[in-house]
């Protein structure tokens, strides 16, 4: 099948020949570095296809037997606050909430520490606590650790309540439902508008499969679901879009005039655009996850915000999620769209004949004591004028191709070629 020429899709530049005749042997980052085209990502999409199918279960499993762990915001209930240092020095965020546990009869969901210094606070997360469960878990807060004002004397004011109906969080969950079909629908029309159909129907389904993929690993791991972790999710399909438009603008660019050429299959063209973009995909997704890691350090570890935490959580499951994506399953998916059109299945296999042709003249010359030497390795469809050299190479390839054979057939040429007799010229006759 021609699809299956795709196989082979690694550039020859993947083993240069030496002035030997051998094969040039290079150093993996070298060729990551140049990208030659010698990572065959597209020839083996298959491999690829099922390991984001196994992965793409796993995610959707644990999102249906495990669920999420919403936060306060969407399931609702009560928070109190209180300074961190009391008077008999720090309050433990575990003591506290055990203290309003005992107290209430309601077991505490989360208790973390915001801030550092003076300013540092607890925050103790429960369900839902009427008016007098919440005077008496304050006033068992006050009794036990003695919580300090500003004015460095304790006081029962300075601890709050706060309670958070769950209808707010059903709200934020169906404008950003909104937002995203919203964001959806305009990623399609451009991609449709800018490139092609295949190009859109593949971004989108990676898009879909970040989203997943992401929200299973929450689901499995067991990472509280807030508005922050709504918002994080959807600033990385921003992410995972531009890495995919990326790939694909190369894809473009390598793809000028290839039904029209002999030189590379749709999917050797689309995985030396890969190729040519793998290492700035690499070099993007560090520089991105850098500052992200930084907000979880210095966010979580170093000043106890739970909501840069969840940020911070869902931008690096999201961002690492979509790189993969973009590289591994975006082409490979356009790959197999275009090569289910006769256009291009007629065209790879118009490759596999001319080299064919073009094995069995090497072989010819080479058993003749020459050697050829392949030339169009260095071939450039982004440039205007060698991609017109080309074409004019293409047209005289299929012109010469087209020619009937000028060698004359064997009895025209004995017709040709009459017999001549010897002695006097025909027409003359010897006189006696």
């Amino acid at each position: 099948m021609p699809e299956n020429n795709d196989n082979a899709t690694g550039s020859p530049a993947e083993a240069a020949p030496t002035q030997s005749g051998g094969p040039k042997k290079t150093s993996v980052f070298q060729r990551l570095y140049t990208g030659t085209g010698a990572f065959d990502i597209v020839g083996h999409r298959k491999q690829w296809y099922i390991a984001f199918a196994v992965l793409v279960l796993v995610c959707i499993g644990g999102m249906g037997l495990k669920g999420f762990n919403l936060g306060i915001e969407f399931e609702g209930g009560t928070q109190i606050q209180l300074p961190a240092r009391g008077a008999q020095g720090q309050i433990d965020e575990d003591e506290a909430s055990n203290v309003i546990s005992e107290v209430t009869g309601v077991a505490a969901a989360e208790a973390q520490v915001v801030g550092v210094g003076e300013s540092a606070t607890i925050q103790v997360r429960s369900s839902t606590l009427d008016a007098n469960q919440v005077v008496e878990a304050k006033r068992a807060l006050f009794d036990e650790f003695q919580p300090l004002a500003s004015t460095g004397q304790p006081s029962q004011s300075v601890i709050s309540d706060s309670a958070v109906s769950a209808s707010w969080g059903g709200e934020i969950s169906q404008q950003a439902l909104i937002a995203l079909a919203v964001f959806m629908v305009l990623v399609t029309i451009f991609l449709v508008i800018y490139f092609e159909k295949w190009m859109a129907v593949s971004a989108l389904i990676t898009l879909i499969h970040d989203i997943v993929v992401t929200a299973g690993v929450y689901a499995i791991v067991g990472f509280e679901v807030t508005p922050a972790t709504v918002i994080g999710l959807l600033t990385i399909l921003g992410y995972s879009l531009y890495d995919t438009v990326v790939v694909f603008d190369k894809v473009k660019e390598n793809t000028r005039g290839l039904l029209n050429l002999t030189k590379r299959t749709y999917g050797e063209a689309a995985n030396l655009a890969l190729n040519q973009t793998l290492m700035r995909s690499i070099n993007t997704s560090v520089i991105a996850l850098l500052p992200v890691l930084g907000l979880m350090v210095v966010g979580y570890l170093l000043l106890g915000s739970g909501t840069l935490q969840d940020l911070a959580l869902v931008q690096l499951t999201g961002m690492l999620v979509g790189v993969v994506s973009s590289v591994l399953l975006a082409t490979p998916l356009l790959v197999t769209f275009k090569m289910r059109e006769t256009a291009y299945r007629e065209q790879a296999e118009r490759v596999a004949e001319r080299r064919a042709q073009s094995s069995r003249a090497a072989a010819r010359e080479e058993a003749a004591g020459g050697s050829e030497t392949d030339v169009d390795d260095d071939f450039d469809p982004g440039d205007d004028e060698q991609l017109e050299t080309e074409l004019r190479k293409e047209r005289a390839y299929a012109a010469a191709a087209s020619v009937p054979a000028r060698t004359p057939k064997a009895k025209d040429r004995h017709r040709n070629q009459r017999p001549r007799r010897s002695g006097t010229p025909s027409g003359k006759r010897k006189r006696s």
